[in-house]
């Protein structure tokens, strides 16, 4: 194909779903939304699930509302799944990553196997919510028993589309049940765990062309669905406009992905001991990274506070004194929703910091502390990976907060770069039109496309490293250089 090609890109987050429209040809990218849809986790029985069928009439109302195009491409956010029977038909709705049903569970699965072997096999860090373990918590459930297939979030959304069966291996690589090295399923591992090897689809690559859609949807163009980095991240990281390979990227909405792209996995023990993840990235690369609690806090603060003035709580928050409260966003409290403010202010009491007493002081509470973990990930990558970065590129929705991307550069010695905020989308959109031919080269090539054609703002470092170093202390890190 030549010339310009409309091109859309199917875009799943936590909290809401888009589908966006994009114009590319040569050395021109423009993207527009077509349709955005709130994507609400319904409670049924104590089990929190996704409501997966209505996120599947936005993608049909969006992608009818985009127009006629040549491709589709699907990024979710990972470890969740599906379940077919032998029909093809779902056998209820996916559940929630953030449920409670695998409290405990990953402890206990990851003694059985060995947490070195694990590591050494999948190269991803351990977090209470892996596919692997929801797996072994809905062991013996009718659902799982009668299952034929087990299909993550964007091949299952493709599957409906195109009724195609398979499995795209960025998202696979965050299951903990894939072998990295081997860039297979780790069939040896499921047995091991007590899961069926034979519920995985075919593992395909981004840039594949997994087939037609539907005639029967009636989609304007009869356009191809076509593989993509379908987890958000993946395509997130390509979305990134960095220029060389010394560049550390936080990929930062209801998650602040916090890492380097490297050529090969850290499966050393010291990394695992750092609960990095080594996961599969665009074009054979590594994503060495680690999940920080992102904006989740914030979000689900405005939620619990009924507003969604966000602009007002920051000029407020930039007004409130650094460090006065700071709570280490890792604690697994956290992780579900709720009063998020009630929490962060029974987390100050427990360590000794002043409590927040308003939502400003709330606000600026979780921005710094953001901003402290953004900056152990990012000088823990550099020490682990051994990679020297010069900047830290922002992306995703946190690249419009000026407030956490000023505290971030601050945090880290570094230049922030800023943008874009649709990175997730224009890396969707990149891939799609490097395998329809309108763009060619590689990921620095589509990045160059990026740098020429989207908005970056660059925030440099400003104040006391010792400050920075001192927040951290308090709250019982140790704050490593990274030579």
């Amino acid at each position: 194909m030549s010339g310009a090609a409309h091109l859309a890109a199917v875009d799943l987050g936590a909290s809401s779903g888009r589908v966006m429209l994009a114009r590319v040809e040569p050395g021109r990218l423009e993207l527009a939304q077509a349709h955005r849809f709130g994507n609400e986790p319904v409670r049924v029985a104590g089990t929190l699930h996704w409501d997966v069928l209505a996120l599947y009439r936005g993608v049909l109302d969006g992608l009818r509302a985009a127009g006629p195009v040549a491709s589709i491409g699907i990024d979710t956010w990972a470890v969740d799944y599906g379940l077919l029977d032998a029909t093809g038909a779902l056998l209820g709705n996916p559940v929630h990553y953030r449920d409670g049903r695998t409290d405990g569970v990953g402890d206990r699965v990851a003694e059985r196997l060995g947490r070195q072997r694990l590591y050494a096999t999948t190269g991803v860090q351990h977090l209470p919510f892996n596919t692997l373990y929801q797996l072994a918590a809905a062991a013996g459930t009718p659902q799982l028993d009668l299952a034929h297939r087990l299909l993550l979030i964007p091949d299952l959304i493709a599957y409906w589309l195109t009724g195609e069966i398979g499995a795209e291996s960025t998202n696979a690589s965050t299951t903990q049940l894939y072998d990295l090295r081997r860039r297979a399923w780790a069939t040896d591992l499921m047995v091991d765990a007590g899961i069926r090897p034979e519920l995985f689809a075919p593992l395909r690559e981004p840039g594949t062309r997994i087939g037609p859609v539907r005639p029967e949807l009636g989609l304007p163009g009869e356009p191809a669905v076509v593989a993509v980095g379908s987890h958000d991240t993946a395509s997130a990281v390509v979305g990134v406009p960095a220029q060389g390979e010394h560049f550390a990227y936080i990929s930062c909405g209801t998650w602040s992905l916090v890492g380097v792209e490297l050529a090969a996995p850290v499966l050393s023990e010291a990394s695992r001991r750092a609960n990095f993840t080594n996961e599969s990235g665009v074009d054979g690369t590594i994503r060495y990274l680690r999940n920080v609690m992102g904006l989740w806090p914030l979000q689900e603060s405005l939620r619990t506070w009924g507003t969604d003035d966000l602009a007002t709580l920051l000029r407020h928050a930039a007004r409130e004194p650094a460090f006065r409260s700071v709570v280490d966003l890792d604690d697994p409290v956290f992780l579900p929703p709720g009063d998020l403010p009630a929490r962060i202010a029974d987390a100050c009491r427990r360590t000794g910091e002043p409590v927040p007493d308003t939502p400003a002081a709330t606000v600026r509470c979780i921005l710094d502390s953001l901003a402290l973990a953004h900056r152990r990930a990012v000088r823990q990558a550099q020490l682990l990976a051994g990679r020297h970065v010069d900047a830290v590129h922002v992306v995703g929705g946190g690249a419009r907060n000026e407030l956490l991307c000023q505290l971030t550069a601050d945090a880290c010695g570094l230049p922030v770069l800023a943008g874009p905020v649709e990175a997730t989308a224009l890396g969707n959109v990149l891939v799609q039109a490097r395998a329809l031919g309108v763009v060619g080269g590689d990921l620095p090539a589509l990045r160059a496309v990026l740098r020429g054609t989207q908005r970056i703002v660059r925030y440099e470092p400003r104040g006391a490293e010792t400050a920075w170093r001192a927040a951290d202390r308090r709250l019982g890190r140790e704050d490593r250089g990274c030579g």
